[in-house]
């Protein structure tokens, strides 16, 4: 029975709502698993409270936040976050995000502080082939890190994504270069080492509410700790312009391999709302 919701869910878990509405749409950038603009695991190039009114200008964005719940059935383990995040001057987006992780009847608290500046805008000097361009970090600290390794790290990121309108179908495109020390994102702690990885998404709307999309996100591997790469496939619904409803099939590696740290497949539940 396990295996066929797995197969189910891996089956229609491939759609994902963008909200196609002009150059700001409502259901993207998502507040991510760490709060931060993007869609799961990923941050987007694009800032987080974009959800306003043609002509409306003010030094704060209208605000946003999302929470998920993600239960990794294979390791027997629930992960329940949310996040909030609004961006000043529409340049800089300022994020917060907590976790909680919940292995073998344990909560394992995690906080994370998101920072991201749009260094070029998405078809700047009406250039339609120019990606939106932003630098991004995070702090992340969790309360219950194995000793021996630090319970904060900073995580430095840089971030393309466009919106390509040109095909049958609009495409979203992103991909991205991330510097970081954690290990599980920071549920195990922080090694002492620093690895440069990489990730993207790809998302196909089929139509105004409705899309196809695939997250990566390739694990850094230390010399002492080797982190799985992690991918989705996932389903929303654009409910309305301020609600997105989420769920997505997701593989965070294999959790019996002894090579890499993994925690197995799961399901993913979200909702999101920007005011």
């Amino acid at each position: 029975m396990k295996q066929q919701i797995k197969q189910t869910i891996a089956g229609v878990a491939a759609l994902w709502v963008l909200g196609a509405g002009g150059a700001a749409w409502a259901g993207v950038p998502l507040n991510t698993l760490q709060g931060g603009g993007g869609v799961a695991f990923n941050p987007l190039a694009y800032l987080a409270g974009q959800n306003q009114e043609p002509g409306r200008h003010s030094l704060l964005s209208k605000p946003q936040f999302g929470v998920w719940y993600v239960h990794l059935g294979d390791v027997d383990v629930d992960w329940t976050a949310f996040g909030v995040a609004e961006t000043v001057a529409g340049r800089l987006e300022l994020s917060y995000g907590h976790e909680v992780i919940a292995p073998a009847a344990r909560n394992i608290h995690k906080n994370n502080l998101g920072a991201k500046v749009l260094l070029v805008p998405e078809n700047q000097a009406g250039r339609t082939w120019v990606p939106a361009l932003s630098a991004g970090l995070a702090w992340k600290r969790a309360d219950d890190a194995p000793a021996g390794v630090d319970a904060a790290g900073l995580d430095l990121y840089a971030v393309a994504t466009k919106l390509v309108t040109q095909l049958p179908r609009p495409v979203l495109i992103s991909a991205g270069v991330l510097s970081t020390s954690e290990r599980v994102t920071g549920v195990f702690g922080f090694d002492p080492d620093r690895k440069l990885t990489g990730f993207a998404n790809l998302d196909v709307i089929p139509l105004s509410y409705l899309a196809l999309g695939i997250e990566l996100k390739q694990g850094a591997r230390y010399q002492a700790f080797k982190n799985a790469s992690y991918w989705d496939a996932h389903l929303a619904y654009l409910a309305g312009p301020h609600l997105t409803l989420v769920a997505a099939y997701v593989n965070a590696g294999d959790e019996t391999s002894t090579r890499t740290v993994g925690l197995g497949s799961g399901l993913v539940l979200s909702a999101q709302h920007a005011f």
